[in-house]
C-alpha cells in the first residue's frame, strides 16, 4: 500500500518525453523517458511512486519496475491519492457494475486491466470463483489485497492466482501459480455461453481457463452455422464449435494439438446431447488443415482461432506470414458460398495489417471472399482509447 506522501519516492520525467500523451491519458511510461538515476534504479519491483513531469508539476501516482521497458504504470491522476484498501475497492465496484449491467450470469471478465483502471490485472469470473493474473509486479506485490477487495466487492469465495501470462516474464516475476483464497476446484467448471456448454480448467489449463473474449463472435457464427458442416481449427475447449452446434450445425470437426483441450470440448458437447454431432482431430493445426485439402474435404463454414502469431513487434512479419499461411490452406476447405472466419489475438499485428494477411491468403488459394462483419472483442473486455494494444482481439467473416 502506499506510504504517505511524503515518504514516496518520485520519478521525473525527462524534458523531450512524452508527458502530453500521459496527460492526455496513455498509461505507460517507458523507461527511457525517466530520470533514472541510482537511487530510482535501486528501488523495489512493483515499488508505487509519485509521477512528476520535466518542470516537476506532479502527474500521478504509478507502479514503477526500474528492469522493465514499461517502466511506470499510470494507477491515479492525483497524485496525493492512497493506493489502499478503499481504492482497491472502488476500482473493482466500479469494473463490477458495468458487468453487471451486460450479463444475467456471473461468467465474465470482471477487469481487463488498464482499460479498467488496474495496469497489468486480469481477473475472470467464473461464478463464486476469480481467477486472476497480475501481470505488472506493483500488482504481484498486491495481490493478497487485490484478492481480498474482490472477495468483499464481487462476493467471490475462491481467489486463484494464475501466474502464466507471458507480461509477467517481461516484468521479471514468478511463475507459480497459488490459490489465493477459498480452496481450488478438483475438476473442470462448466460454462453456459450462447446456449453451448463450455468446460474451463481453470487450473491447468490455457490461461484463465476459458476465453470469454469471443462469446460475440461465437454468437455472429452461429448465425451462419444453422444446417452446416462446421470445421472448428485452434478450437481450444470448442469454442466456435460448440456455438455452431448450439445453433442448429449439421456437425462439427474440432481441431487442437492438445488432446486434454479437445477432451473438455468433448464433454461440454456430451453436456449438451450433441456428442453424435460433434468430432475432433488432434495434431498440428497447419498439418492438419493441410491433410483435409488433400481429402478434398469441404464444410459450409470454417473458422480458424489461432494463438498470437505476433504477440510483439519484432515477431510481426513471420506472424503475418503465418495468419496468410492459415488462410491458404482453410479457404479451399470452404464450400462455394461458405464462410470463413480468420480471427487474431495478436497485439501488434493490426486489423488493416491482418485483414491484407487474410486477403493474400484467399486469393493465392484462388478464392474470391466478401467481408461480412468484423468483430472484436466483448463488452466485458473494454478497450482503452489511448492504448491501441488494448483492441487485440479481431475476427474477420468472409463469404467465399
Amino acid at each position: 500500500m502506499t506510504s504517505p506522501s511524503s515518504d514516496m519516492p518520485t520519478l521525473r520525467m525527462k524534458p523531450k518525453s512524452n508527458a502530453r500523451a500521459i496527460r492526455r491519458g496513455f498509461p505507460w511510461v517507458f523507461s527511457n523517458e525517466l530520470v533514472l538515476d541510482r537511487r530510482a534504479k535501486a528501488l523495489a519491483p512493483g515499488t508505487i511512486a509519485r509521477l512528476e513531469d520535466a518542470d516537476r508539476k506532479p502527474m500521478g501516482l504509478v507502479g514503477f519496475t526500474p528492469a522493465s521497458k514499461i517502466a511506470a504504470r499510470m494507477l491515479d491522476r492525483d497524485a496525493e491519492a492512497e493506493i489502499g484498501p478503499d481504492w482497491l475497492r472502488a476500482r473493482l465496484a466500479r469494473a463490477l457494475a458495468h458487468r453487471e449491467t451486460l450479463y444475467d450470469a456471473p461468467y465474465y471478465r470482471l477487469v481487463h486491466a488498464e482499460a479498467d483502471g488496474l495496469p497489468g490485472v486480469i481477473i475472470d469470473r467464473f461464478g463464486d470463483l476469480a481467477v486472476m493474473q497480475p501481470n505488472a509486479a506493483w500488482a504481484d506485490r498486491l495481490c493478497d489485497e487485490i484478492a481480498a477487495a474482490l472477495r468483499e466487492v464481487a462476493g467471490v469465495t475462491t481467489v486463484l492466482k494464475n501466474a502464466g501470462g507471458r507480461g509477467r516474464q517481461l516484468e521479471g516475476l514468478d511463475d507459480e501459480d497459488r490459490v489465493l483464497s477459498g480452496t481450488a476446484p478438483e475438476a473442470p467448471l462448466t460454462v453456459e455461453m450462447n446456449g453451448a456448454s463450455y468446460l474451463a480448467d481453470v487450473t491447468g489449463g490455457q490461461k484463465t481457463g476459458l476465453f470469454f473474449d469471443q462469446r460475440p463472435n461465437h454468437a455472429f457464427a452461429q448465425r451462419l452455422a444453422k444446417g452446416a458442416r462446421v470445421l472448428d481449427v485452434f478450437s481450444h475447449v470448442g469454442g466456435f464449435g460448440l456455438a455452431a452446434l448450439a445453433g442448429g450445425a449439421q456437425s462439427a470437426l474440432a481441431v487442437d494439438g492438445s488432446a486434454p483441450a479437445l477432451e473438455l470440448a468433448t464433454r461440454g458437447a456430451e453436456a449438451m446431447g450433441a456428442e453424435a454431432r460433434f468430432a475432433t482431430r488432434t495434431g498440428d493445426a497447419f498439418e492438419v488443415l493441410t491433410a483435409l485439402g488433400e481429402e478434398q474435404a469441404r464444410f459450409e463454414l470454417v473458422i480458424c482461432d489461432p494463438p498470437a502469431f505476433a504477440p510483439a513487434k519484432p515477431a510481426l512479419e513471420a506472424g503475418l506470414r503465418a495468419y496468410e499461411r492459415v488462410a491458404r490452406l482453410s479457404a479451399p476447405l470452404v464450400a462455394e458460398g461458405g464462410y470463413l472466419v480468420l480471427c487474431s489475438c495478436s497485439h501488434a499485428a493490426d486489423l488493416s495489417a491482418f485483414q491484407g494477411a487474410c486477403l493474400r491468403g484467399i486469393g493465392r488459394a484462388g478464392r474470391r471472399a466478401q467481408l461480412i462483419h468484423t468483430g472484436g472483442a466483448g463488452p466485458d473486455h473494454p478497450l482503452l482509447p489511448q492504448l491501441a494494444e488494448s483492441g487485440y482481439l479481431k475476427a474477420l467473416f468472409f463469404r467465399l
